[in-house]
């Protein structure tokens, strides 16, 4: 059921991640027209209704086939003879999600769905104003032939310069390239751009990685679970749903040997598993020595235009920012209040497929068509202030972390607060604590979880519900909750973490939540880290950590957590931009264990802990508030 979850959410989030004055035309805008976060009107004209999609392979270098799809404009069903920009996605995915929709559906006749285009609005605008639309599978991959090398392999890299240089060339095409899509397909933009091809004229990643390491092996816990779902996933679509033949395949002769060399692809979860530090070998640029420091650097080289989109609740929210204040070349960076795939608010997923639409369509007026839209007359960065579930207005700024906050820390301390029935209940306060002895004693609980419709659910698809059960796994855990507000707190950026602990057993891992509480106990999940505490040692970031603390996790950085002297364990939450209410309560809860989304604890029996809380050893939280 949970991968029948994950194609489904995979194909919803096909469809939601979905005017032309001439090329070049940088003429004064007419007063009618609009151009702004959001809205985007008169600049481009939609002079298309129809479209014709065709699918054929295209030879790699080393004779490798990769399955491409092609959709033009047309006119009463013909393609229209002009040379437009294209846009395309390098797809680890099937390029065309006709038959996943089928066989998912209770089987009987596929839709009508040819392309990607058919399957997401957001390509529709693109295509209605005189853009080409391609998607190609990766090798190893869906109908595309080769083996599968590793995620953000090297030959995967090249194919995307190589299919960059043929979609420039054609007959059809002017010349200039753009790529879009997210998740995996957000991640090859940044792999192609690093190796600038001349054609690629700008790229709109959403909802993509910075550091493959932090994503599966956060703080040094391995995130199995999600990462189980996902190597399972992409294992069937290789190698048991077949992905729909090319046009010249009607026999599917070529699709049953594209199959056939699927079989030995690259052991996502064998190779994962078995690369638990940063230093281990994996084959890929976005997982080094140094993280993707040096991939950085060749992108950074390249300098191709990148538009940044991510969510609050996506698992590489962390990572969008990273990729805003490393990057050089021009950019702009958009967070909104959803998660990575399918959510259940519909209104929700409406604003982000209206969004994705107009600020794609944007982007690539003004980097391939040379549409003199504004778009980079404005702040370089709109995010949504979350106000309460459901209820959010967007932000500006110019910089990350943005100009006007100030950092407010909160201090552990002794209960109770009377809002919950915890292991402790205890107090968090502006106050620094003058006792010199207090702590507080756990005993890991091996079933404290956040549930199984996270954050990191939602990546491998299934859709992201409010984490429903945060008040029965407070109850099992360490809490500190502050008295109700007395007015609004709005926090915006990255909280810090800083807890002095001991455990028996030499080893724990921290996992702790930022969480609001209403006046009826109702709990809200604002953000959350984990780091296992023989990976706390800091170190310098090879990149702009924003002052961050970092743990390098290389295996020799690997320090024992001493069961007497308390240990410093400082550690980010993802970031948020989120309002506290007046009235709420901010709660820091903390446990050894999230035991339906990470690796077991690596101590058995359950280590005990002990959080200290004194004047020597003060454990807090600093929250990054804008008054």
């Amino acid at each position: 059921m949970r991968t029948r979850l994950a194609i489904v959410s995979l194909l919803s989030a096909w469809v939601l991640t979905a005017c032309d004055i001439g090329s070049g035309d940088t003429g004064e805008a007419h007063p009618d027209w609009v151009s702004e976060f959001g809205r985007y009107e008169g600049y481009s004209e939609a002079r298309f209704d129809d479209w014709v999609t065709v699918s054929r392979y295209v030879e790699m270098r080393d004779g490798v086939k990769l399955a491409v799809d092609v959709t033009r404009p047309a006119i009463d069903g013909v393609p229209v003879d002009e040379r437009l920009p294209v846009v395309w996605t390098h797809s680890r995915y099937h390029r065309n999600p006709r038959e996943l929709t089928r066989i998912f559906s209770g089987g009987g006749e596929a839709p009508d769905i040819n392309s990607m285009v058919d399957a997401q609005p957001d390509l529709q605008r693109l295509v209605r104003h005189g853009y080409v639309v391609a998607s190609a599978g990766v090798r190893g991959s869906g109908a595309s032939y080769g083996r599968f090398e590793g995620l953000f392999s090297e030959a995967e890299t090249r194919d995307a310069v190589e299919i960059i240089e043929w979609l420039a060339t054609q007959p059809w095409s002017s010349g200039n390239v753009g790529m879009y899509g997210g998740s995996y397909l957000g991640i090859t933009q940044y792999m192609a751009a690093s190796k600038a091809p001349s054609a690629l004229r700008a790229i709109f990643p959403r909802v993509a990685a910075f550091d493959m390491y932090d994503l599966v092996y956060p703080g040094g816990v391995f995130r199995d679970d999600m990462l189980d779902h996902w190597a399972g996933l992409t294992h069937n679509l290789d190698r048991e749903w077949s992905a729909p033949p090319v046009d010249a395949d009607s026999n599917r002769v070529m699709l049953g040997e594209a199959m056939e060399q699927h079989e030995d692809n690259w052991d996502v979860m064998g190779e994962y598993s078995a690369a638990r530090f940063r230093d281990h070998d994996v084959p890929t640029l976005a997982w080094s020595r140094h993280g993707p420091s040096v991939l950085l650097e060749s992108v950074n080289e390249a300098e191709v235009p990148a538009y940044h989109f991510n969510g609050w609740f996506d698992v590489f929210v962390t990572d969008a920012v990273l990729w805003y204040v490393n990057y050089e070349g021009p950019q702009k960076l958009g967070i909104g209040a959803w998660s990575h795939g399918g959510m259940p608010d519909s209104a929700l997923m409406a604003e982000r497929g209206r969004l994705v639409a107009i600020e794609q369509h944007r982007w690539f007026d003004y980097w391939l068509k040379g549409i003199d839209n504004g778009i980079m007359n404005e702040p370089p960065i709109h995010y949504a202030m979350m106000e309460d579930p459901g209820s959010w207005t967007w932000q500006s700024a110019d910089s990350w972390p943005p100009p006007g906050t100030e950092t407010t820390r909160l201090y552990l301390s002794a209960g109770p607060s009377g809002s919950v029935e915890s292991v402790n209940d205890g107090g968090l306060t502006e106050s620094a604590p003058e006792d010199r002895e207090a702590h507080d004693a756990y005993t890991v609980d091996l079933t404290t979880t956040t549930g199984t419709t996270t954050r990191w659910d939602n990546a491998v698809g299934v859709p992201m519900m409010a984490y429903r059960e945060l008040a029965a796994n407070d109850r099992k855990a360490l809490t500190y909750t502050s008295p109700p507000l007395e007015n609004d707190l709005t926090v915006v950026g990255h909280p810090v973490v800083t807890l002095y602990a001991t455990a028996k057993g030499g080893d724990v891992d921290f996992h702790v939540l930022l969480e609001e509480v209403d006046a009826e106990g109702n709990v809200r999940y604002i953000t959350e880290g984990v780091l296992r505490g023989s990976h706390r040692k800091l170190d310098e970031a090879p990149w702009d950590n924003m002052g961050l603390p970092y743990q390098r996790s290389f295996e020799s950085d690997r320090v024992p957590l001493p069961s007497d002297e308390p240990a410093e364990i400082v550690m980010d939450l993802h970031p948020t931009a989120a309002v506290f209410n007046a009235g709420h309560r901010i709660r820091v809860t903390i446990t050894g264990a999230d035991a339906d989304n990470t690796e077991a604890p690596p101590v058995s029996p359950p280590p005990t802990m002990r959080v200290y809380r004194n004047a020597d050893y003060a454990s807090s939280i600093a929250l990054p508030v804008r008054r």
